[in-house]
This record gives C-alpha cells, sequence and structure tokens, in this order.
C-alpha cells in the first residue's frame, strides 16, 4: 500500500500537487471516475423498453390541429399518425380512433371505434411508422378524438399499451 501512495504522490507532485490532502483528493477521484467509469462499462444499464404513439398535423408538424370545424361543409380533417417500437422484438400494433362527447378518467375507451388502423410489422429500430387518417364528425357539439395504441400478442389478442393521443375539436354549425 506505501509503494501504491508513492506512485500517487509522485504523480500528484508532477502534475503540481504538493500537499498531502490535495493528492488524497486526487486519488479520490481516480478511485470515483474509474469507479463510474466500471460501472457504465461493466453493467451498463438498458433502457426500457417502450413504444409509443404520436399525432402530426398535414405539414408534418407537431402545432397546427384542427380544432373548430363545420358541420356538412368543413367538418373533415386529416393528421399523421406515427406509431414507434422501442420493445425487445418487432410488433404488430393496432391503431383505434374513438369519437366521445365525453372524455372518460379510465382507458381504454369503452366504446366502438369509428376507424380502426393496422400498422403491419413494425421494426424494433425506433423508426416511425406513419400513416394518414382522415377524420369526419358532422354533428355539432365538443368531441375528443381519441387515438390508441394496442400490441398484438402472440395469441392473437390484443392489449393496450397505456398509449393513446387526444384531440378536441368543436363542431359548429
Amino acid at each position: 500500500m506505501q509503494k501504491r501512495f508513492a506512485f500517487v504522490t509522485a504523480i500528484g507532485r508532477k502534475i503540481g500537487l504538493k500537499d498531502e490532502a490535495a493528492i488524497a483528493v486526487f486519488l479520490a477521484l481516480i478511485i470515483v471516475a474509474a469507479t463510474v467509469a466500471g460501472y457504465f462499462l461493466i453493467i451498463r444499464p438498458q433502457p426500457e423498453a417502450y413504444n409509443t404513439i404520436y399525432l402530426l398535423d398535414i405539414k408534418g408538424k407537431a402545432v397546427d390541429y384542427p380544432e373548430v370545424l363545420v358541420a356538412n361543409q368543413n367538418s373533415t380533417f386529416k393528421v399523421y399518425v406515427d406509431v414507434e417500437n422501442h420493445m425487445a422484438n418487432s410488433a404488430n400494433y393496432t391503431v383505434e380512433v374513438k369519437i366521445v362527447e365525453n372524455l372518460p378518467g379510465t382507458f381504454p375507451i369503452d366504446t366502438q371505434p369509428t376507424q380502426v388502423i393496422e400498422t403491419g410489422r413494425i421494426s424494433n429500430n425506433g423508426k416511425p411508422w406513419q400513416t394518414a387518417a382522415t377524420i369526419t364528425e358532422n354533428t355539432v357539439g365538443n368531441y375528443s378524438v381519441a387515438f390508441e395504441l394496442w400490441l398484438h400478442k402472440d395469441d392473437g389478442s390484443l392489449e393496450f399499451t397505456q398509449n393513446l393521443c387526444v384531440l378536441k375539436i368543436q363542431v359548429i354549425s
């Protein structure tokens, strides 16, 4: 141990440290740096797997979503639906579009979808899969348009991923 401390003291003096306390701090910093580097190089925590859904406006940006529609005149709009897969494997997804007047406090929304979008197999490379969804509502009122992301399980069933996007719209006459 005395030889190692002498070696560290010699390095400390070469870089300009004269005080033994400064050399001790230098030694502690080396140990901490080696421990942290070893943790990330050897253990390297893996990021948690996830999937996500998001909406883009007709220009491909997340800014100019439709808010007010005119019944039977301008009652249709289009948004891009993007799905990303950051899970361990490639997977099939379904996006269920549901239009409701009163958004419930729990999800998934217990109503029939107005539109079902099948994504096909999405690679787990994190690159987004994108499609355009056209929504029409002609009844005057305030609505929530929910885009729910569902995962296809191996047994053929669907599992809600707890991911959804909601657009609020108002239809006027």
